[in-house]
């Protein structure tokens, strides 16, 4: 009953008196409920935003472990190569040095023991490596990692690069020794 002249008093203040209502708020429902829903949408699609960021930076970083770890398994790749380089010299071009007649008995030892020197710091290196790998080793990251096995792969190249220096100069005093000997035991026709 009161709310019922309370209404009835406020239409006669409104429409008695020939006012009219400006300045007093006048609510739309419809406009009032389609912002709320405007508002709950932008809500949600910032929150959808926020996920897809969230994820995003997960794959960012994934992305930046796979390559990290494919750049260990180039590094890796490249040592083991160097490594067989090492082997096929031992194999192959060491044989024919030791086998030379013109490689004195005293400098076979030494011969052996510059290319066994390298061989030994192959394998070390190769040690080395499998530790790295398959352990934290000292819970380093994997851009500490890497930059481990790079520096191991610049290694083993100085490494193939000794070594054919090595064979280079061992084939070269291998020939000059032919060719003196050529010439110390030509016959003449005078």
């Amino acid at each position: 009953m009161r709310k019922t002249l309370v209404l009835f008093t406020l239409a006669l203040i409104l429409f008695g008196f020939n006012t009219t209502a400006q300045g007093l708020p006048v609510y739309d429902n419809t406009n009032f409920i389609s912002l709320v829903k405007q508002l709950l949408e932008s809500g949600k699609q910032t929150a959808n935003l926020l996920k897809t960021v969230n994820f995003l930076k997960e794959q960012k970083e994934n992305l930046e472990k796979v390559n990290s770890v494919v750049r260990q398994l180039k590094a890796v790749r490249e040592i083991g190569r160097n490594n067989q380089r090492l082997i096929n010299v031992m194999q192959n071009d060491l044989r024919d040095i030791l086998n030379s007649p013109y490689i004195k008995p005293g400098e076979v030892s030494r011969v052996t023991e510059s290319f066994n020197s390298i061989v030994k710091n192959s394998l070390v290196t190769m040690d080395f490596i499998e530790q790295i790998l398959s352990n934290d080793y000292l819970k380093m990251s994997d851009s500490e990692r890497t930059e481990i096995l790079k520096e191991m792969e610049v290694q083993s190249k100085v490494m193939v690069t000794d070594i054919h220096y090595k064979t280079k100069r061992y084939n070269d005093i291998i020939s000059f020794r032919t060719m003196q000997d050529k010439v110390n035991n030509r016959r003449t026709n005078y």
